[in-house]
């Protein structure tokens, strides 16, 4: 059993971390930059260590300091949280090799899921669908242009490497592919390291539907239902629920069918999430998330499960809290995220409570937001019976919220949570372009 874990993260998902180690009786440490030292995660951790200045490059993002600060601290693992180095192979290696467990998957699996060309001829391999488009890696214009023409216009360029809608371009006509083409290599080279690029067709207005899995590392796989992330805005997600409105039993049946095989197939160890696109009763593989999701507390409010504590359990024991088949979902869970619009102190921070309210954050009145990472501030979870109890608790609960001295976007997610499209379940991505166009 592990007895010291560092969190190699910052923020609201080291806070989430720390909770749970500290009710399974594991002593923590925090890493932090030099501006970071007032954040909560620090002062909730039993220890703590300043790893850098605050560029994310020289501090969240500098392996061997990290490393090496888990060593002087006698830790016996490191979770990576969100972000960062999560899904970085290499350095799950590397802490592999220094004698710690790796709260993630195998660095194998990490690496291969990671490149999206990969992952896709693997879901192949296990029978998932995917999206019509290239073969492998598009390393020619030539190539591009056969790819489109037998697709169909429109077209997504997408990074390999990529995530977070970095490297990706839509494409609408033959003339502009080339420029294109050239855009997202450049932005996943710059970003990723990594310019290698493919295409796919783009689905219009497809919805966005994921599935939160567990797997203990030995073949055995529990789904935890899946989650709708539909409400994006540039590619970033603003509002997930679970379940969603538009899957219907029989394309639950063969998504769950599908994940399984893909999972145990690799013996992939920990908390994952599988990625699709869904258009009416046909849905395609998209990535795979190797690593815990923002949007976890809506499959755990769902599935009554403290998805952190799986991780732990399933990557340091290869064991689950209980069998893959007894995971079930109960209910109905939203979460929206509360993001800033500009750095500032908290000048007044009251929250909402009741039954089936949740709000996972690291702020507290007099903490600072720091322009130097991301900028969400925290995430507001209901749970409810059903959809329509969980929109009114969570607009009930939106309304309560008094976050002042720094704006933030609330006031929208309220306008989008009561707009007829959303609170009619019967919408896709471009949901947010089609309530505010001029964005």
């Amino acid at each position: 059993m592990i007895k010291k874990l560092l969190i190699a993260n910052r923020g609201e998902i080291a806070v989430r971390i720390i909770r749970t180690c500290h009710e399974m009786g594991i002593t923590t440490v925090a890493v932090y930059s030099t501006v970071d030292k007032e954040n909560l995660h620090v002062k909730l951790a039993d220890e703590a260590v300043c790893i850098g200045p605050a560029s994310s490059a020289k501090s969240y993002l500098n392996s061997q300091a990290i490393i090496t600060a888990a060593l002087a601290k006698g830790c016996d693992a490191i979770h990576p949280g969100v972000g960062f180095l999560s899904e970085n192979a290499d350095f799950a290696t590397d802490v592999e090799k220094a004698g710690l467990v790796w709260i993630g998957p195998e660095p194998a699996t990490i690496r291969m899921l990671g490149d999206k060309v990969m992952a896709r001829e693997t879901a192949l391999k296990y029978g998932l669908p995917v999206t019509p488009g290239s073969k492998g890696a598009t390393d020619t214009l030539e190539q591009a242009k056969a790819t489109a023409q037998e697709c169909g216009y429109p077209v997504i360029i997408k990074a390999a490497s990529g995530g977070g809608g970095k490297g990706m371009r839509i494409v609408w006509k033959e003339e502009d592919l080339e420029e294109n083409l050239k855009i997202a290599s450049s932005e996943a080279l710059s970003n990723f390291a990594d310019g290698t690029v493919y295409i796919e067709k783009y689905i219009q207005n497809a919805r966005h539907v994921e599935l939160q899995i567990i797997a203990d590392g030995t073949g055995n796989v529990a789904v935890l239902g899946e989650r709708d992330c539909s409400v994006q805005k540039n590619h970033q997600k603003l509002i997930e629920e679970s379940p969603s409105p538009a899957v219907t039993d029989d394309m639950r049946d063969r998504m769950y069918r599908g994940a399984r095989n893909l999972f145990a197939g690799l013996k992939y160890r920990g908390a994952g999430t599988i990625e699709f696109l869904v258009s009416g009763t046909d849905f395609y593989f998209m990535e795979v998330n190797a690593r815990i999701q923002v949007e976890h507390p809506v499959s755990e409010f769902v599935s009554d499960t403290d998805i952190i504590r799986e991780q732990i359990l399933a990557c340091s024991e290869n064991r689950l809290s209980a069998p893959a088949d007894s995971f079930e979902v109960k209910g109905w869970s939203i979460e929206a995220r509360i993001n800033a619009k500009a750095p500032g102190t908290i000048t007044r921070l009251d929250l909402p409570s009741g039954p089936g309210v949740r709000f996972d954050s690291f702020l507290y009145n007099g903490y600072t937001v720091l322009p130097h990472y991301d900028s969400m501030l925290a995430k507001l979870i209901v749970h409810a019976s059903s959809r329509q109890d969980a929109i009114k608790r969570l607009l009930r609960c939106l309304k309560e919220l008094h976050l002042e001295g720094v704006g933030t976007n609330q006031d929208q997610q309220i306008e989008i949570i009561s707009s007829r499209q959303f609170q009619s379940g019967m919408f896709g991505t471009s949901l947010y372009q089609e309530l505010y166009p001029e964005s």
